[in-house]
């Protein structure tokens, strides 16, 4: 039994009912648009305190360890797809677009469903990873985000924490 006269068995099962969430802002805020995705998961998390953030990361290699079969995976990061800046994309990696993404990439060295391959070679895949992608401008050195990344910031918190709510109202 527990202090308040509950079951530590109970509450262990409660625990295990509620999914495991992480959010992870990939890129740098030195960087310029990179840092897109560590603003918009900090953001987010502060919406939805039931969520871990697993970041910032600068590589999503770095996700390894970190999203090791959580619930779901939401990974922000800024992207290069040829929309116009700004634009928020959603995407549920898949079998599918795990072996076949085309179009939208990343800005860093690995990519995210190659990472996303070697979690899953390992047994340590999340059950659902889902990619919140802002198209960037500006990938140069310095600080600050572009006005059209800017003001997108708002738009992919608002997408991510309604990502957050679909995963808990259903667990």
């Amino acid at each position: 039994m527990s202090t308040d006269g509950t079951s530590t068995v109970a509450s262990r099962h409660e625990s295990r009912t509620r999914p495991h969430v992480v959010v992870a802002g990939v890129g740098s805020e030195y960087r310029r648009d990179d840092g897109a995705g560590p603003a918009v998961a900090a953001r987010a998390v502060e919406q939805s305190p039931a969520t871990h953030d697993i970041g910032p990361l600068v590589d999503p290699l770095d996700l390894l360890g970190r999203w090791d079969r959580a619930d779901l995976a939401i990974v922000i990061d800024a992207v290069r797809s040829g929309a116009a800046p700004g634009t928020v994309r959603v995407l549920e990696l898949t079998g599918t677009t795990v072996s076949s993404s085309p179009g939208v990439t990343s800005t860093h060295g690995i990519s995210l469903s190659g990472v996303l391959r070697l979690a899953q070679a390992i047994d340590q895949a999340p059950g659902r990873v889902i990619v919140v992608g802002i198209e960037g401008d500006d990938f140069g050195r310095g600080l600050g985000l572009s006005p059209a990344v800017d003001a997108a910031i708002p738009v992919a918190v608002q997408r991510v924490v309604d990502l957050i709510k679909e995963v808990q109202v259903c667990a």
